[in-house]
């Protein structure tokens, strides 16, 4: 598997600082999961945050800290989440799931409980805290998404087959990164139904009148 599309610096950084919100997490884990040179460069940022830590000034603690400290760790939501298992490569175990996606929806592919959208795409909301929102979505072979923009940054990783829009091409572990100004029409390759992981911090701009009507209703 060859992948072409890559995270940004400034993402790399930011998952290595804990500082993204849950949905986000769970993308950029998921695409280093199978990408060895973003695994490479989360490793070699991780490095420069320990140099960091090390070199800091100490400050004074109470007796009572660390018992605090690993209190709200085992109360934690997403100190136990599946991102945990991120920084290793791909386990074997589901031909379409990395590891990061399994806990979210179940387990495997078999799993996802994908309900219609329209025009043959369906999705599948995973349940995650903060304003960014992922789902995967299930595009027909030869089928194209309904034309929009976006409210804030939009990320779609490929899971299964590929598809194209007008920045290019994109395959499985493939990420895209589209902020507001891009307006596109992803399709998907002819031959085999693509499955994504997306991401958004904002809703869609939908072009046409058939989409924005239903968009309340589908959470999109």
């Amino acid at each position: 598997m060859t992948i072409n599309h890559h995270l940004t610096d400034d993402l790399i950084r930011s998952y290595s600082a804990g500082i993204l919100p849950e949905a986000m997490d769970l993308i950029v884990a998921t695409h280093i999961s199978l990408c060895d040179e973003c695994r490479a460069a989360l490793c070699a940022q991780d490095a420069v945050g320990g140099a960091v830590l090390e070199r800091a000034r100490g400050e004074a603690v109470s007796d009572a800290c660390l018992d605090r400290t690993l209190a709200l760790i085992r109360g934690s939501d997403r100190a136990a989440g599946p991102a945990r298992d991120t920084r290793k490569p791909d386990a074997p175990h589901d031909p379409v799931l990395p590891a990061p996606l399994r806990d979210y929806v179940g387990g495997s592919a078999d799993a996802i409980r994908w309900r219609p959208v329209g025009m043959g795409v369906k999705q599948a909301v995973l349940r995650t805290k903060g304003d960014a929102k992922a789902r995967l979505l299930r595009i027909p072979a030869g089928a194209a998404m309904p034309d929009h923009s976006h409210r804030g940054i939009e990320l779609t990783m490929v899971l299964k087959g590929a598809y194209s829009d007008a920045d290019g091409r994109y395959a499985r572990g493939d990420i895209e990164i589209a902020h507001e100004d891009l307006h596109h029409t992803p399709v998907a390759d002819v031959g085999e139904d693509c499955i994504c992981l997306a991401v958004n911090e904002g809703p869609l701009r939908f072009k046409g009148i058939l989409p924005r009507l239903a968009q309340p209703f589908l959470g999109i």
